[in-house]
């Protein structure tokens, strides 16, 4: 666990010196003053928890506060078309979720391109995600997946994630 906040901690040092030495328009004493961080989801959840401890480690690493302001709803597209208005002066930054990659599919009418209207900083963690349904019971896991039957080893029940999900599907 720890190992994994180091890793978030580098990351954020990352996006620190990506700014640093960036051409796109951001001064050489970025920042100046307080970073504003968008996390598109309430307070408490993971996204969240990742948007918090990379602003704790930008605000020591570069030496001004990164606050983080949560907007939720709509799926996380209140807050990306916040982002997507704000000045392109890298002092407001959005905690870019999965959910904003499928918005454009999900939702007519979005105040934003999800393309054009940002750019990519750097990768800050890997999201972990499988498929699930409402609870039942297969007869065995082997009769859910193609190809399981012939292989002792192919197992949809085994996952790298620390849940053991029930990824069968009719």
């Amino acid at each position: 666990m720890i190992a994994k906040f180091r890793l978030l901690g580098l990351a954020a040092a990352a996006v620190a010196g990506i700014f640093a030495g960036s051409d796109r328009g951001v001064a050489q004493g970025y920042p100046d003053r307080s970073v504003t961080i968008i996390v598109p989801a309430a307070a408490g959840g993971p996204t969240d928890t990742v948007g918090r401890l990379i602003g704790e480690s930008m605000s020591r690493t570069l030496g001004q506060q990164f606050i983080v302001e949560n907007v939720g709803g709509a799926g996380g597209t209140i807050a990306m078309a916040r982002v997507a208005k704000a000045a392109p002066d890298g002092y407001t930054l959005a905690v870019w979720h999965i959910a904003q990659a499928t918005a454009p599919a999900l939702y007519d009418n979005l105040k934003y391109h999800a393309i054009n209207d940002f750019d990519s900083i750097g990768r800050i963690t890997d999201v972990p995600m499988t498929i699930a349904s409402r609870r039942w019971k297969p007869k065995t896991s082997r009769n859910c997946w193609p190809g399981s039957r012939r292989s002792p080893k192919v197992s949809p029940m085994r996952t790298p994630v620390s849940a053991r999900p029930r990824i069968c599907a009719r």
